[in-house]
């Protein structure tokens, strides 16, 4: 019989990342599971300065570390909000590039499954931006359930 005791659930705080929240609240019900959310954030880019005397105008450290408490703080009231009570649950911030970090996360933590979500985007865009979880399901070791956008919400490509 399959067994999920470690669900990986990737989130970068849209309204399709939602439904993969809800896919995984009810996975981890069924199988008793452990639920890790994850928002990975892209890294600030540190240019030098010319002039080593010349005082930095924008603080990069500064504002990643920023970046990483608010997206940690978003992560738990997600939590709250619907993810069970009686499920545990984790979270984590990570700054890079979101497919290679949610794959190297769930090699790291040897989850069982990742639940993912999909943003339906087609076309141009996806070219463009490419499908975070298109390169997830490519090289993930583990099950990968990709739960696509909900009907209701119209492609805005």
């Amino acid at each position: 019989m399959l067994q999920f005791n470690t669900i990986l659930c990737p989130t970068d705080f849209s309204d399709p990342s939602l439904e993969g929240i809800k896919t995984a609240n009810q996975l981890a019900l069924r199988f008793s599971a452990e639920i890790i959310l994850i928002n990975v954030v892209p890294p600030i880019p540190v240019f030098s300065m010319p002039e080593p005397n010349l005082a930095p105008v924008f603080d990069a450290p500064a504002y990643q570390t920023e970046i990483s408490n608010s997206a940690e703080k978003r992560l738990q009231r997600l939590a709250e909000d619907h993810i069970s009570e009686e499920i545990h649950f984790r979270s984590r911030v990570i700054v890079g590039d979101p497919a290679g970090e949610i794959v190297d996360f769930a090699r790291r933590e040897e989850v069982d499954v990742i639940v993912i979500s999909t943003h339906g985007h087609t076309g141009w865009k996806r070219l463009l931006v490419g499908s975070v979880t298109e390169k997830v399901i490519r090289y993930a070791r583990c099950c990968v359930l990709s739960v696509p956008r909900p009907e209701h919400e119209s492609s805005r490509d």
